[in-house]
């Protein structure tokens, strides 16, 4: 089954729509319809390489400390020596 969806644009918006659309030799339709199926797979693919990255960042053993004494370490590094 097949939906409708109206959106409006001021008149110069929808002028580069057109134009858009000619340059890719499409509708208007059709190339509204391939922007936002991009747009929707380029969002689920961001947040994929973000899952993927917490993932891999869990898989290491890095060494950890107490945070009190890590901003220690942090402010003692900013003071001159």
């Amino acid at each position: 089954m097949t939906k409708r969806l109206q959106v409006l644009f001021e008149d110069d918006e929808y002028r580069a729509l057109q134009q858009s659309a000619a340059d890719e030799r499409m509708t208007v339709a059709e190339w509204v319809r391939q922007t936002l199926r991009q747009a929707r797979r380029g969002k689920r693919r961001s947040a994929d390489r973000k899952l993927q990255a917490v993932e891999t960042a869990c898989q290491h053993q890095f060494p950890t400390a107490d945070i009190d004494a890590m901003l220690e370490e942090i402010e003692k590094g900013y003071l001159p020596q």
